[in-house]
C-alpha cells in the first residue's frame, strides 16, 4: 500500500510540472517561409471612469526571428491621447530578479487607428512589434516579470505586472507575470 501511494504521488507530481502545449493563433510554412505566433494574451487592463485600456502580448517566429507582438486597446467616451510608436521606441521589461530586459521597436511610426462602436465609445487599436535583445530569452525564461516601461513617440508609460488577475472584459484568470516563462519556448 505504501508503494502504491508512492507511485501515485511521484506521477501527479510529473503532470502538475509538465508544460502546456503550444496555443499558436497563426502557424504557417511555405514557399516564403516560415511564420507562428502565439495566441494573444491580456498583459494588463486598467478600468477607471468609463475608460478602459488592455495591454495584449503574442510572441512570433519569423524565419527564425523571434519578435514580441503588443496590441493595445483603448475605450472611452472621453477624448483618448493618441500614444505613438516610432523607430526610438522601446518596452523595458523589470524582472523580478531585480534585472531589466529592453526590447527595441522595429517598424515607421505608428499611432493606431480609431473606431468608434455602436454604443458611441471611441476606440483607439495600436499594434507594435519588438525585437529581442541578444541573451534576453534566457532572462525571461528564468525570471517573472514585475514592471512594464513603454517609450512612446512622446511619452513613457509604467504597468505594474500583477501575479495574477481575473480580466473585467472577458472573466478570464491570466498570470502576466510568468507570460514570458510559459510561452517563450513556443518561438525558440
Amino acid at each position: 500500500m505504501k508503494h502504491l501511494l508512492t507511485i501515485t504521488l511521484f506521477f501527479l507530481s510529473l503532470s502538475s510540472f509538465a508544460q502546456k502545449p503550444c496555443d499558436y493563433s497563426v502557424n504557417v510554412t511555405d514557399s516564403i517561409g516560415k511564420y507562428k505566433s502565439t495566441k494573444e494574451y491580456m498583459i494588463c487592463e486598467k478600468n477607471f471612469g468609463g475608460t478602459a485600456s488592455y495591454i495584449f502580448f503574442s510572441l512570433a517566429l519569423t524565419d527564425n526571428l523571434p519578435t514580441l507582438n503588443v496590441q493595445l486597446i483603448q475605450k472611452s467616451k472621453d477624448f483618448l491621447k493618441a500614444n505613438c510608436f516610432d523607430k526610438n521606441s522601446k518596452l523595458f521589461l523589470q524582472l523580478n530578479n531585480g534585472k531589466i530586459v529592453t526590447l527595441i521597436h522595429i517598424d515607421e511610426e505608428n499611432c493606431g487607428a480609431m473606431i468608434r462602436d455602436d454604443k458611441n465609445y471611441d476606440n483607439r487599436v495600436i499594434t507594435a512589434s519588438f525585437m529581442f535583445m541578444k541573451d534576453s530569452f534566457e532572462e525571461l525564461k528564468s525570471s517573472p516579470i514585475s514592471m512594464m516601461r513603454i517609450k512612446y513617440l512622446t511619452d513613457t508609460e509604467d504597468y505594474v505586472i500583477k501575479k495574477e488577475f481575473t480580466s473585467e472584459l472577458d472573466n478570464v484568470v491570466y498570470q502576466p507575470e510568468n507570460y514570458f516563462i510559459n510561452t517563450i519556448r513556443c518561438v525558440e
